[in-house]
Formats: structure tokens, sequence, C-alpha cells
């Protein structure tokens, strides 16, 4: 093969998003709910980053024998299979989990294909809820802070009396239930000549300008820097909203953006460029988690040679995770094609895009109080 690509196995950090059954050892999905080798029931302790098998005790509580400290009750929206994810044994607490309990708005659970539609939702809410807690972004919910808090709103159109659009309005994200069905969102991506729509992406995309909001703008510290990057985002959005739709991304907008969605508004390419921080982040922490090794026998000069051995959690530059993805995001597009499917990367990092990118690092890095 013209890209032929070794992957070696070694041993993985625990700490990695690949988890282990703690009865048996099977490895073990992070939506999991069960173990499929021993049959323990499995629920994810969201402040520990652990997934822990469970025993139910006499009282109704769940007991992990690896935090036996500890009791849990399953988030009550477990009850609609749509989360495994553990609340400490509070009778009368709050029931819902770190993530749940910033859910404002779910469909009509009587509806099949709008439940199966919102656990889909939910499963990649975890996702978006396992980055944010591992970088230590602030999650006040909207009880917490009436003015900024996170708060997420998923809509049916059958429901509703306009269009849904998906989008963030000062904390609140908004997210069309039919974005989790796959030939609506293909249909859509396809109208919109995106090369890139899944919901994770939405999520990434719309926390993204919540932390702008929270952690940028208006009046934070590191908004001149913010601007002399992405330029002012005090320019009007509906104009340049209309000016995109009209007249599409400006030629040679690759070599300054990671998106055409990007050349719209200084406040759209943030939240572009933040949601792929996360893109790469993850990606690279899995692959650092099954230990993968790129080292491509037709790459003479190095470039392509990779050892995923560290935490993107921890780095201290973005060039250092791009240093990473490179080689990951050419073993990732290799195998696509070679199974017939399209790039799972269709994207160009150029230095302005890094920088960018190196930007959203010192953002989520800056001390807070």
């Amino acid at each position: 093969m013209a890209a032929l690509l070794a992957i070696l196995l070694h041993e993985t950090d625990p700490q990695m998003k690949l988890f282990a059954c703690d009865h048996c050892g099977h490895t073990i999905y992070f939506e999991n709910v069960v173990c499929e080798q021993c049959g323990h029931a499995l629920g994810y302790v969201a402040d520990a980053n652990a997934m822990v098998s469970l025993e139910q005790g006499d009282n109704g509580a769940w007991h992990a024998p690896h935090l036996p400290e500890r009791a849990f009750l399953y988030c009550a929206n477990a009850e609609h299979a749509a989360c495994n994810w553990l609340v400490d044994y509070n009778p009368g607490g709050d029931p819902f989990c770190t993530a749940c309990r910033h859910n404002e708005t779910i469909p009509p659970l009587d509806q099949p294909d709008a439940l199966r539609q919102w656990q889909t939702i939910e499963r990649a809410k975890k996702r978006l809820f396992y980055s944010l807690l591992r970088l230590n972004l602030p999650l006040a919910t909207r009880n917490q802070d009436p003015q900024h808090g996170l708060s997420f709103r998923f809509l049916s159109e059958a429901a509703a009396t306009t269009t849904v659009m998906t989008g963030h309005d000062n904390g609140i994200i908004t997210i069309a239930l039919a974005e989790a069905d796959d030939a609506a969102r293909e249909y859509r991506r396809t109208q919109l000549n995106e090369p890139y729509r899944t919901l994770l992406g939405h999520f990434r995309h719309e926390i993204g300008h919540h932390y702008w909001d929270l952690l940028v703008g208006p009046g934070g510290p590191m908004l001149d820097s913010f601007r002399a990057l992405f330029g002012d985002e005090r320019a009007s959005y509906q104009e340049a909203l209309d000016r995109h739709y009209a007249q599409g991304a400006p030629e040679g907008w690759q070599g300054r953006f990671i998106s055409a969605y990007a050349t719209m508004h200084p406040w759209e390419d943030f939240a572009e460029t933040w949601a792929h921080y996360l893109h790469l982040v993850d990606t690279v922490e899995m692959a650092s988690a099954f230990g993968v090794r790129t080292r491509p026998k037709v790459d003479q000069s190095g470039e392509l040679t990779t050892s995923m051995d560290f935490s993107p959690y921890r780095t201290t530059h973005a060039q250092e995770l791009i240093d990473h993805w490179v080689p990951l995001a050419s073993l990732l597009n290799n195998l696509n094609r070679a199974v017939g499917q399209p790039d799972a990367y269709p994207f160009v990092l150029a230095p302005p895009v890094i920088e960018k990118l190196e930007f959203i690092r010192q953002v989520i890095n800056a001390p807070r109080n």
C-alpha cells in the first residue's frame, strides 16, 4: 500500500478514556451499562473519571468495590436508557448527574422516535462533558447562575410551531432533535456543502460560543488577543451571516481558517476552532489509550512518525498536539479510504489555524477565580 502504516500497541495509561471492567478486566465502552463478560452493572463516576462495576445493596443503593467509601444511584435519566452516569446516594438530593442536570427541555418521551433520538443526543453530550470535566472548565447550571449558566434544550420540530435552529444564546444551547437522525443530518450536511457534520461536532461548536462569553469577552483579559487573531466580534453578525450565505467563503480561506463556516464571523471562527481543539484532544487521547504508534515505511524524514504516549490534556503548546495529530490523521484517512469511506479528517491545519488552536489552549488553561 502507498500509505502503509505500522500500528504497535504498548501498555496504556489507565487514566485515558479506554475503560476496563474493574471486576473482570474486560474492555468496556464509555456508554456500557453492563459488562458483557461478567454481567456486572456498570456506571460512570465523573469526579473519579472511572467506569465502575456495581453491586446493589438492600437499600437500593449501588456499591462499587473499588470505591468502598461511597454509595451511588444511577442518574434519573437511566430510567429512559439515556444515561449511565452515577450520583452519590443522597435520598431527596438532586437525582440528575453532572451532565444531565443541565437539561432544561427534553423531547416528549411517549414518542418512540423522539426517545431514540434523545438517547443518541445524550450519548454525544456525555462525551462532551467528559472533555469539559477533564479540562476543568466552569459548569454552572442555570439555577446556580441565572444569567450565564449552561442549559440545553433538545427540541423536536414535529412539536414546534417554528423551525428549530441548533444554536447558542447566552448559555442556552438548542439542539434540533432531527440532528440525531443520520439521514436528516446527512441531507443538511450536503445541502450546506459541509465536509463534516455530527452531533458531537454540534455540541463542541455551540459550547465554544458559551465559553467565549465566559472566558474571553466582553471585557475579558484575553479579548485584545482574540481580536488580533480572529477579528473584531463587534462587526454586525447579521450582515456577516447574510454575506456568507449569499457569497460563500472568500477565496483562499483554507490558509487562514479551519472551515468555510469559520470565515463568516469572528464568533464562528472561535467556535469552530474551539470545537476542533476538542476533536483533536479527544481523538489523540483515545489513540494514546490504545497505545497507537504510526511509523509509515514510505516516510524517510520521520515527519509522520509518532508514538501516542502522552496526555493531550496536559500539553503545554498546541504544536505538541498537532505533532501527534498529523500522523494520526493520515492513519485515519488512509484506513477510511481502504474501506471505501470518505476521509475521516477532511481539514487542513495551516499555520494561522494552529496559532488559533494555541489561543484556545491558552483560554482553557488560563487561571480562573
